[in-house]
């Protein structure tokens, strides 16, 4: 097998954030003799986040055996989605922080399944995946992922199994949400359905996509980190790679 360098686009500051959750973790159950320190143990996990790479190609880079590096990677990434926001307290943020308004859109994570899946086969997109509902400002920073349903599952049903429609409306935040969101009435504003349309509400539908198009690139910052372009592993650890990569995406913007 060959071996090569390579770089990895995040910052050292994300780096340590991670290994000093993993050291904790080590100190809290009393682990010891680990064949990796907390830092490559953390790196590992970042590669795997954001390169993609299989569990056998990170233990041949790392010099452990698939077995170790699947589990180190289970580890961490169960350790840092439980540091996710809950919705409530993302919401309670968002209203701190004085924003206008919140965007909520639904995004598929494709998964290596085959047509006989069918609850996981998303007729809006046609492939299988599973289904994430994510909660953006304006700008696109991410303030809260949600949990995978597969993908035949319906935003609107996904937002309403999740209780985001309850959580908003008690947070008092205006939402904007496209079309897959229609009926669901307030607090979410949705665009004009149907054909002919006067001229009011086409520019309604105007405004409405470029105030919510911004706040809709939180799914592509999160599909910036590779293992959610196409999952190879159980489909429903797709909510909880989402929340790790949330958390380490937060992480990033601040060292920025």
């Amino acid at each position: 097998m060959l071996l090569y360098r390579a770089s990895l686009p995040l910052s050292r500051s994300t780096l340590n954030y991670t290994a000093g959750v993993v050291r904790r973790h080590r100190t809290s159950i009393g682990s010891k003799g680990r064949a990796l320190s907390p830092g490559m143990q953390a790196l590992m996990v970042l590669v795997y986040l954001r390169k993609g790479e299989t569990f056998a190609e990170l233990g041949a880079g790392f010099g452990v055996s698939t077995t170790t590096a699947w589990r180190y990677v289970e580890e961490t990434v169960a350790l840092l989605s439980a540091r996710s926001p809950k919705l409530g307290q993302a919401l309670r943020r968002a209203v701190r922080d004085g924003l206008l308004y919140v965007v909520l859109d639904g995004t598929l994570i494709p998964i290596d399944r085959v047509a006989a899946d069918r609850p996981f086969y998303s007729g809006k997109h046609r492939k299988h995946g599973m289904n994430l509902q994510v909660i953006a400002t304006p700008d696109g920073t991410i303030v809260w992922v949600s949990g995978a349903l597969p993908g035949a599952t319906h935003d609107l049903t996904a937002a309403r199994i999740w209780g985001i429609l309850r959580a908003l409306e008690a947070a008092g935040l205006i939402v904007l949400a496209d079309k897959g969101y229609h009926g669901a009435g307030d607090p979410l504003l949705t665009p004009y359905k149907g054909k002919d349309k006067p001229d009011s509400q086409k520019d309604a539908n105007r405004s409405h996509a470029r105030l919510r198009g911004p706040g809709e690139r939180a799914n592509a910052q999160l599909k910036s980190w590779r293992i959610l372009r196409k999952l190879r592993c159980c489909p429903h650890r797709a909510g909880h790679l989402a929340k790790a990569i949330h958390v380490l995406q937060t992480r990033e913007a601040h060292a920025c």
